[in-house]
C-alpha cells in the first residue's frame, strides 16, 4: 500500500479507544432491536429517541434562547421541517447566520441529531442557527437531500433580517459527515450563482469530497484511507455501500463528486473552511487532499484540527472518550474562527 506516511500513521488506533472497544469486546452489552440494520423506519426511531434524551441531560433549560420549529418550501412545494434557535441578547454586532445540516449517511438522522450543536453556537457564540431536516434517502434518493439542503441556504439568505441575523457578521454553513457533502455542494452552488448575501465559512467535519468509484487521477496514490480503514468501526466498506447504495448519487456529477473528471466543477472561490478530520476514518484522505489544494492552489484560508487514531463521528458513537469533550470544545472554536477570518476578508 503506497500513500502518504504521515497521514497513514493516523489511522494507528487511540490507546483509549483501543481498551474501549477490547473491553465491549469481552463483555458484549444487548444491541439494537433485532433487524434494525435493514429497517430505516425503525432505525431513525430508535436513534431519535436516544439523541432526544441525550439532549435532554446535556440540555435540560432553554435559557438565553429562542427556539421554533417551523416549515418551509422546497423547489418541489415539499415542506422542509426547521428548527431555529436564536439569542435572547444577540451581539452588538448583530447575530451571525449559521445553516446546519445533519450528518447520518444520507440516509439518518433529524433535527435532534445537532441539537447539541446549535444550542452551543446559539449560546456561546450569539449565532442565530437554521438547523434542517432535509429529506433522506432512500424514499428520497440523489439529489433531493442537496436540493432541500441548498434551497434551504436561499430561504435562510432571504430571511435573514426576519431571523434577526446580520449576515455581514458571518454568514456560515456547517455540517458532519454526508450533510458536510451537501454544505460544500451547496457552497459551490451559492458561489456560482453569487449568493446575495454571500457565504464567509464553512465547517466541514469528516467531509465526503470525491467518489472512490472514480478517483481522480492525480490523487490515486495519495488516496489510501478507504482500503486502510476498510473495517474500522462506524464507517468501513461494508456501512459505505448500504449508504451509497441508499443515496444512489451520480458519482460523476460534480453535485455530489466535487473531484469529478467527467463534470468538473471549480474548487476556487470558496470561502474560509474549517475542516475536523479523524484519523481511522475512510473519509481521511480525500479531506486531506482538499484542504491542502485550498490553501496551497486557491488561497483559501482554512484551519484542519486532525483526531489521530479515531473513527468518522466518535463523539456520537463513544461520547465517554475523553476526545469527545475536545470535539464539542473544538466545533465552537473552529467556528468562532470562521467568524474572525471572515470579518477579516470582508
Amino acid at each position: 500500500m503506497t500513500g502518504n506516511p504521515e497521514w497513514m500513521k493516523l489511522a494507528e488506533v487511540d490507546p483509549d479507544l483501543d481498551k474501549f472497544l477490547k473491553a465491549a469486546a469481552a463483555s458484549p452489552k444487548p444491541g439494537p432491536p433485532p433487524g434494525l440494520e435493514t429497517d430505516y423506519a425503525a432505525q431513525r426511531a430508535f436513534l431519535h429517541k436516544t439523541k432526544k434524551a441525550v439532549n435532554a441531560r446535556a440540555f435540560p433549560t432553554s435559557t438565553g434562547l429562542i427556539i421554533e420549529d417551523s416549515l418551509i418550501s422546497a423547489r418541489d412545494g415539499y415542506q422542509i421541517p426547521i428548527r431555529t434557535y436564536k439569542p435572547v441578547n444577540p451581539p452588538k454586532t448583530g447575530s451571525p447566520l449559521i445553516v446546519i445540516f445533519h450528518g447520518g449517511g444520507f440516509t439518518l438522522g433529524d433535527l435532534e441529531t445537532e441539537e447539541g450543536s446549535c444550542r452551543n453556537f446559539c449560546q456561546q457564540l450569539g449565532c442565530t442557527v437554521v438547523n434542517v431536516d432535509y429529506r433522506l434517502a432512500p424514499e428520497n434518493p440523489f439529489p433531493t437531500p442537496l436540493y432541500d439542503a441548498y434551497d434551504s441556504v436561499k430561504w435562510a439568505a432571504s430571511n435573514a433580517s426576519k431571523l434577526g441575523a446580520n449576515p455581514d457578521a458571518g454568514f456560515l454553513l456547517g455540517a458532519v459527515s454526508a450533510g458536510a457533502n451537501l454544505a460544500l455542494v451547496s457552497a459551490t452552488l451559492a458561489r456560482d450563482e453569487k449568493l446575495s448575501p454571500p457565504l464567509t465559512g464553512l465547517w466541514l467535519s469528516i467531509p465526503i469530497v470525491m467518489s472512490m468509484k472514480f478517483p481522480p487521477a492525480h490523487l490515486v496514490a495519495e488516496l489510501q484511507s478507504f482500503e486502510q480503514c476498510k473495517e474500522a468501526p462506524v464507517l468501513n466498506a461494508k456501512t459505505w455501500k448500504v449508504l451509497i447504495d441508499a443515496y444512489k448519487p451520480d458519482e460523476r456529477s460534480r453535485l455530489f463528486n466535487l473531484y469529478s473528471e467527467t463534470d468538473p466543477v471549480s474548487r476556487a472561490g470558496l470561502p474560509p473552511v474549517y475542516f475536523q478530520v479523524c484519523g481511522w476514518d475512510p473519509l481521511r484522505d480525500e479531506a486531506l487532499c482538499f484542504e491542502r489544494e485550498l490553501r496551497e492552489e486557491h488561497g483559501t484560508k482554512t484551519k484542519l484540527k486532525l483526531y489521530p487514531g479515531m473513527p468518522h463521528g466518535f463523539w456520537s458513537f463513544f461520547p465517554q472518550l475523553g476526545k469527545t469533550p475536545q470535539w464539542v470544545a473544538e466545533t465552537v472554536s473552529g467556528i468562532q474562527w470562521l467568524l474572525d477570518v471572515g470579518k477579516q476578508e470582508s
